[in-house]
C-alpha cells in the first residue's frame, strides 16, 4: 500500500468518527473555560482565544478517539473495512486530527491574539501533539482490549 494511501484512509477513518458529540463535548469545554476566566474578572481576546483552543482541543480529542475505537454518530456497519485498518493504525489516524488542531491553533491566535507567529507555532504544536497523544494512545489500548 502506498503513502498516499495510507493517508487517504486515516482521513476517510476520521470521518467516520462521533463529529457532533465532540462538538458538544468542545463546546462545553470552551464554555466552562470561558466562564471560569470571567468569574476570575478577566476578559479579552486572550481570553477567549484560550477558550476556543480549549474548545478545539476537546473536539479533535474526543472526535479522533472516537474513530481510532469505532465509534460513530452515525450508524451502520457500513464502512467495516475502514474502521478495521482505523483500528490496527491508531497512530497513523491520530495525525489527522492532530494537524487540524495544530491549524485550527495557529489561525485563532494569528488573528485573534498579537502573539508572534513562532509563538502560534509553538503553541499550535504542543497542542497538536497533545491530541495525537490522546488518539493514538486511545486507540493503541482500544485495540488491546478488543
Amino acid at each position: 500500500m502506498s503513502g498516499a494511501e495510507k493517508r487517504h484512509l486515516a482521513v476517510a477513518s476520521v470521518t467516520l468518527g462521533p463529529w457532533r458529540p465532540a462538538a458538544v463535548v468542545g463546546a462545553l469545554g470552551g464554555g466552562v473555560s470561558l466562564a471560569l476566566h470571567l468569574v476570575h474578572g478577566h476578559f479579552g481576546l486572550g481570553v477567549l482565544t484560550g477558550a476556543l483552543s480549549v474548545a478545539a482541543l476537546l473536539f479533535f480529542c474526543v472526535g479522533g478517539a472516537g474513530s481510532v475505537l469505532g465509534y460513530s454518530s452515525r450508524g451502520g456497519g457500513r464502512d467495516r473495512r475502514i474502521r478495521r485498518w482505523a483500528r490496527s493504525h491508531p497512530w497513523q489516524v491520530a495525525c489527522v486530527p492532530a494537524a487540524m488542531m495544530f491549524l485550527t491553533d495557529v489561525v485563532l491566535r494569528q488573528v485573534l491574539t498579537g502573539q508572534g507567529f513562532f509563538g502560534s507555532v509553538w503553541t499550535g504544536l504542543w497542542h497538536g501533539a497533545v491530541v495525537a497523544a490522546v488518539v493514538g494512545v486511545a486507540g493503541t489500548f482500544g485495540r488491546s482490549r478488543a
